[in-house]
């Protein structure tokens, strides 16, 4: 056997020697009281056991069994899922905590709102308080044992009766939960029935994985159930999110994590992280555990908002993630070299494994709970103090002349130092008070898509961020503002979730050496949600006051009404209004006329209907509920300045096994009242699509390069879209497999030709050019990352006001960018390619990184051209971004409205 093979032999057999001494060596022995109904009671398996995958309807009966047995646990409901299921969380602690849960939640908002406490009184709160840990998992529904590990850490807290357990729950107040009940249940029937994880669908019905970038936002119902219980409910100190797979070569990724940390943090938070980090990795050595890496083995960090346990560090709680390897099918641990060699990422190696079951990982997923509920339990008044002094802290900050000063800014000091500047002055220079952090930002009510605004505020809400709102007409700093104007402090305990979502991020030049290709960051590097939505709003420098009303639970719409009169012929409503095309579907759905003036009462673009007595109900109530202002029009306009609009025939790609960026399109279109079909590759073959659609809708992908850009330069045309023999003979989604190919894109040609518009969104647009041969390039693909390298970031693009794509529009808006396409006009074309929205300036960044933005000067990133009787319009940048980009939406439906407009 060669050398490193036997050491990696004798190192295996150490660590099982470790492993078992480890176990015989606990001080307290685990004892289970019979009276409590174990896994294998349940069902006759261990939570864990291979082949044998838990399912949502059999956790929760479960669950509800452990209430029944013991008083350790109780159940309550935290409200629906998409699908209808109720999600439930279990709530596990002493008896004696139980009985005075109410108590201790209340101490928990307290202490993590910081209002009305002095220190002294705080730390009193805090001595008698209790640790809250929250601990999910299955947010990634395919990733089974995040869910499946939940099981047995209730059945573990209400069975145990050795000294720890029972001091945890003295000490800790501990919410479970499963973050996707409908995936967990989609997934253990799929894979009772069929042995594979290879779901047909996504796993949560709109997001699928991205159901994990939402957290910041509240689009899914999931998402806006957890938002309520951590950030307006329970305030737990500590919030643990169970993720897989790990990183190959080991068994777990744990905290802390890589830099950069968000600036925006409170410096407790990546502290706290690092603290229980190392906790986590003390117990698993103690209990001969190998194989857990953190810091730079993985690119997590704690920089982007969104995820579960991202935007809790925004919230002044130590948020924690941990990637576990496993299946319910044994897995391998593969020899990776790097892996063997331990260092600061990685404290102990663990050697290759033919066999690994999920059952270790369900051990592993243990000891990581463990160690947090340990750490809570020893540190629980600690914690609790800690979360009101940040909260302290933060309410100080934002009541005072403070600077926030970012990587860019420093870095620019760094240069002029090393070119012979004065880095004192330069630095003094970042730090004028015209150049401080904001006291507060004002929301005016006036604004032209006060929809947006108020969906806006509406997500900090649902955040816990504290909102007011105007009773009355106000001034401040010299402008003065309407009623009902929204005002949001920064003197709060949650500031930095304020700061994160008002301000720009600037992301480091994460590089690894001179001259080397940026490190790609976790997932966004800019995501200001304020500029995604258009949101109009002032920053405010100094401390101010005015007639304000705090919000409770959510905002109200603003100044939604109808302005009517008896005379009416119609009425008219703006296009700059995101929520007017919801009016506009209402009103096609009850067959009203609708049309869209070339000029009007709410100018170029106003939407009008004739008046009826369906239509004045239908837009009465819609103004009211949207925030809409209609006016009545006693004079219908002329018709050789109006185009008739007619619900699109809408046709949504998407693929077998779901598309995430199709899934948030249809988000969007249910939520805006677009009706629309679902078609996949079998779908676009059968042809005739032009006596079913209008438009097809191609978000992210589906439509594959042309065959002379393939390797074998065109002349083997792949199978035309089938059903995969692979699946099941009674495969409910047989029907939908197959994939696009040049026979499709045949049919796609066709269906341009004879009237219809494709749409294309983001990387799908660079093949739909060359697919329809347009005479454009793309002008960055092929540059290097070391060159040009935009990843997730704001950006702004000047746009063509004249183009009815712009209608509503304003000259300029923040787009969601990704690396995506970018076009210029071929050489020496003359074709009708029509410009729609471009980069204006060599820095067009808003937040985020860009890399090499010059290359975007003078770019297209919106472009539509006619093609026989129809249109292709091709958006760039991710218009629809997980449903947050209202600012763009606009755009995009305009383009829906146009495939229909004037007749069929």
């Amino acid at each position: 056997m060669p050398l490193h093979l036997r050491r990696l032999a004798a190192f295996a057999a150490v660590a099982v020697t470790a492993m078992t001494l480890a176990a015989l060596a606990r001080s307290s022995p685990v004892v289970e009281a019979a009276r409590v109904t174990s896994p294998q009671d349940a069902w006759g398996h261990r939570v864990g056991d291979d082949g044998f995958l838990l399912s949502y309807r059999q956790l929760v009966d479960y669950w509800r069994t452990l209430a029944k047995n013991t008083p350790r646990v109780r159940v309550v409901d935290v409200g629906r899922t998409i699908e209808g299921r109720s999600q439930v969380m279990a709530i596990v602690t002493s008896p004696a905590n139980q009985a005075r849960l109410d108590e201790y939640r209340d101490a928990a908002a307290r202490l993590a709102r910081g209002r009305g406490l002095d220190d002294a009184s705080a730390h009193a709160l805090a001595r008698s308080g209790k640790a809250i840990v929250w601990i999910d998992g299955g947010l990634h529904a395919t990733e089974v044992l995040g869910a499946q590990q939940l099981a047995e850490l209730v059945y573990q807290l209400a069975s145990r009766t050795d000294d720890e357990v029972e001091r945890i729950l003295d000490d800790d107040i501990v919410l479970v939960a499963v973050a996707n009940p409908d995936g967990m249940d989609l997934v253990a029937d799929w894979y009772a029935a069929h042995g594979n994880l290879d779901l047909p669908v996504l796993y949560q019905r709109y997001a699928g994985h991205d159901d994990n970038r939402d957290f910041y936002f509240g689009a899914l119902a999931e998402t806006r159930n957890v938002n309520r219980v951590l950030y307006r409910e329970w305030y737990p100190q500590i919030v643990y999110d169970h993720h897989q797979t790990g990183p190959r070569g080991a068994v777990m990724f744990a905290p802390p994590f890589r830099d950069p940390f968000n600036y925006y943090l409170h410096p407790n938070v990546p502290a706290g992280i690092d603290a229980l980090g190392a906790a986590m990795a003390q117990r698993f050595i103690d209990e001969g555990k190998p194989g857990v890496t953190s810091r730079r083995a993985e690119n997590y960090s704690t920089w982007w908002n969104g995820g579960l346990r991202t935007t809790a560090d925004f919230h002044n709680m130590i948020g924690l993630l941990t990637e576990t390897i496993g299946s319910p099918s044994p897995v391998t641990v593969p020899f990776v070299a790097a892996r063997q060699v331990p260092d600061s990422s990685q404290w102990w190696p663990i050697a290759p494994q033919t066999a690994w079951h999920l059952r270790q990982s369900v051990d592993y997923s243990m000891t990581a709970n463990f160690a947090v509920l340990d750490y809570a339990s020893r540190n629980h008044e600690a914690l609790l103090w800690r979360a009101y002094a940040m909260a302290r802290d933060e309410i100080q900050w934002g009541s005072e002349d403070h600077w926030t000063l970012t990587p860019h800014e420093i870095a620019a000091v760094d240069d002029g130092v090393a070119s012979g500047s004065d880095g004192r002055a330069r630095y003094l220079a970042l730090t004028t008070r015209e150049r401080r952090d904001a006291r507060g930002y004002i929301i005016p009510a006036d604004q032209p898509d006060v929809g947006a605004a108020t969906r806006f505020v509406d997500a900090l809400l649902q955040a816990g961020v504290e909102v007011e709102q105007a009773s009355s007409d106000f001034t401040v700093a010299g402008r003065r503002y309407p009623a009902r104007s929204f005002v949001v402090r920064t003197a709060q305990a949650f500031r930095p979730q304020v700061l994160d979502m008002f301000e720009r991020q600037d992301y480091p030049d994460d590089i690894p050496s001179p001259g080397a290709a940026p490190r790609p960051p976790y997932d966004s590097a800019g995501y200001t949600l304020a500029f995604q939505m258009g949101i109009r709003f002032d920053r405010v420098l100094d401390a101010f006051d005015g007639p304000f009303v705090p919000l409770k639970d959510a905002a109200t719409a603003l100044a939604g009404h109808v302005i009517d009169r008896q005379d009416a012929t119609g009425y008219a409503f703006t296009h700059q209004a995101t929520n007017s095309f919801r009016l506009v579907n209402r009103l096609l759905a009850a067959h009203a006329s609708v049309r869209w003036l070339t000029d009007g009462a709410f100018g170029p673009g106003t939407f009008y209907t004739a008046a009826g007595s369906d239509v004045r109900s239908i837009v009465r109530q819609g103004a009211k509920a949207l925030g809409l202002e209609v006016r009545a029009i006693a004079t219908p306009p002329d018709a050789a300045v109006s185009t008739v609009v007619r619900q699109p025939r809408i046709g949504l790609y998407d693929r077998y096994g779901g598309s995430v960026p199709s899934g948030w399109t249809r988000l969007i279109l249910d939520e805006f009242e677009f009706p629309y079909t679902v078609v996949y590759p079998p779908d676009l073959d059968a042809g005739s699509l032009r006596d079913r659609f209008d438009v097809l809708v191609f978000n992210g992908a589906g439509i594959p390069p042309p065959a002379s850009d393939r390797d074998d330069g065109g002349k083997t045309e792949p199978p035309a879209s089938r059903p995969d023999a692979s699946g099941p003979a009674d495969d409910l989604y047989a029907a939908r497999r197959g994939r696009v190919t040049a026979s499709t894109m045949r049919a796609v040609k066709a269906f341009v030709r004879e009237g219809g518009t494709v749409i294309a969104i983001g990387q799908a647009t660079s093949n739909a050019a060359r697919q329809f041969g347009l005479p454009v390039v793309d002008r960055v693909s092929s540059l290097s990352r070391d060159v040009f390298y935009v990843p997730g970031s704001i950006l702004r693009v000047a746009v063509d006001p004249a183009d009815p794509i712009a209608a509503g529009a304003d000259a300029h808006v923040d787009v969601y960018y990704d690396n995506d396409p970018v076009f210029s006009l071929a050489s020496g074309s003359r074709a009708a390619i029509d410009r729609v929205a471009w980069f204006d300036t060599a820095s067009p960044l808003r937040s985020g990184w860009a890399w090499g933005a010059g290359h975007l000067d003078g770019g297209a990133a919106i472009v539509s051209t006619r093609i026989g009787a129809g249109r292709v319009i091709l958006f760039g940048p991710d218009i629809l971004f997980r449903a947050q980009s209202w600012g763009t939406f606009k755009l995009f439906f305009n383009g829906l409205l146009l495939s229909a407009a004037g007749g069929r």
